[in-house]
């Protein structure tokens, strides 16, 4: 038969789970390749045979985007389907443009039929844009779970940068685990939260073969969103993450609006630190958007190990990655910090930075006066040590996830910035959690 020819615009995360859930073993479809961007380095390698099914016995290409134009012309494509997310809508549309240009239809599928049924509940934790503050949430919601006396289990969104076959199913419940699966820092950063508290963390590429595993051990399943993708998995409960410090991207991204109108609690986090205003015209846009919601209130109130060390002191300042490159942020945890505890200066670290992490302020330059701890591989991580080593200052402020200490040697006094969940009035967390008792 004459299969339509299609390529996925992806990631490697959502435009894997769309071909296993929609195209790996249908036969109206030939998927002639996957083009990535967003991340790192992740091009040029094959979505491999053993993941691919029967209709591709050589697996799939995954493709630089910059060669849409011509794939679609030389394969005579009839349709590209946008598979990643934390996009504005205008580059959308961008896309939308260029592919009808070339000659082929664009598609968005829909969140309803790329999600998975799960036998046990589902809990989804997912946000209207990268840094939000979906890792407290996160860590909040398993908080409450577990005094319910339940067995959780996170399922991450995938972050698979490595050898794709190896991390077809991912099971993480130690540290030892990470090394094994040799985890990027941004991996690390989701994953070992979770492992701190007990709780086991799975992730990978089959998200099919991911659950049926996860089942066996779980009373409820807590998806953990990336970016501001749609839950991989039907939600039982779908908490959405709304941040007043960019009030009104909750309905110009993609597909962050889509998770709003599909939630049925929406949290309003980082109230201490927005402005009232701000605040308002968030909460006005959700009740447009999505008036059934429950409102959540929230802060995310933060703690250092010693002031001290920051008060006076010129210091440099490590934020999360994706929050500052494609999350937008112009400052997270590290730079609230650093202004409350009386730095005398967060020191510009540009004149300093070496190898890839030249390349991400390049392709970012809107990242400004701080580092983005950009960890996608190994020569980025190594990058990443020797710039902190090499910058003058007298404090390192981390404000990643995770204790940036345990990932890179710094040769100077360092010090972690931790932040929590906590609710403002009623209702809270555990009000809507009851029905999991």
């Amino acid at each position: 038969m004459n299969r339509n020819k299609i390529i996925l615009m992806g990631a490697a995360g959502r435009d894997f789970h769309n071909f296993n859930l929609r195209y790996r073993d249908n036969e109206e479809f030939e998927v002639i390749a996957f083009t990535a961007t967003q991340i790192p380095d992740i091009d040029g390698r094959i979505y491999p045979a053993e993941l691919a099914g029967k209709l591709y016995p050589n697996g799939v290409p995954i493709l630089p985007e910059e060669e849409l134009d011509e794939l679609i012309k030389k394969h005579q494509v009839s349709c590209v389907v946008f598979s990643y997310s934390d996009v504005p809508y205008e580059y959308v549309m961008h896309k939308a443009a260029q592919v009808n240009a070339a000659g082929a239809d664009f598609t968005l599928l829909d969140a309803e039929s790329t999600s998975i049924k799960s036998k046990v509940p589902v809990v989804s934790i997912c946000a209207v844009r990268t840094g939000c503050g979906k890792s407290q949430t996160t860590r909040r919601v398993s908080e409450i779970l577990k005094s319910f006396g339940k067995k959780v289990v996170a399922i991450r969104h995938p972050m698979p940068y490595g050898d794709l076959a190896a991390q077809k199913v991912q099971r993480f419940a130690t540290y030892e685990d990470m090394d094994k699966h040799q985890c990027t820092i941004e991996e690390r950063e989701e994953y070992e939260p979770h492992i701190d508290r007990g709780v086991i963390v799975y992730a990978g590429v089959d998200y099919g073969a991911i659950l049926e595993q996860a089942e066996q051990e779980a009373d409820v399943i807590l998806w953990d969103g990336g970016n501001n993708d749609t839950s991989f998995y039907k939600p039982d409960l779908h908490i959405v993450i709304t941040d007043p410090l960019r009030a009104g991207h909750e309905t110009t991204y993609y597909p962050g609006e889509t998770n709003l109108r599909m939630a049925d609690v929406v949290i309003i986090n980082k109230i201490d630190s927005a402005d009232y205003d701000d605040v308002e015209f968030l909460r006005e846009n959700i009740r447009e958007v999505n008036p059934n919601a429950i409102i959540i209130d929230a802060a995310s109130p933060l703690t250092v190990e010693d002031p001290d060390l920051i008060r006076g002191k010129r210091a440099l300042v490590v934020e999360d990655g994706p929050t500052l490159t494609h999350g937008e942020m112009t400052f997270g945890a590290g730079v609230v910090a650093a202004e409350k505890f009386g730095a005398a200066e967060i020191v510009d670290p540009r004149p300093w930075v070496v190898g890839k992490i030249v390349e991400t302020f390049e392709k970012y330059p809107d990242i400004g006066t701080l580092l983005p701890a950009m960890g996608y591989g190994d020569q980025q991580v190594k990058d990443l040590e020797e710039t902190v080593n090499k910058v003058e200052c007298d404090v390192v402020i981390i404000g990643t996830p995770i204790d940036l200490r345990k990932i890179i040697n710094i040769k100077k006094p360092a010090i972690r910035v931790n932040y929590d969940l906590q609710e403002i009035g009623k209702p809270t967390l555990e009000d809507v959690l009851k029905k999991f008792k």
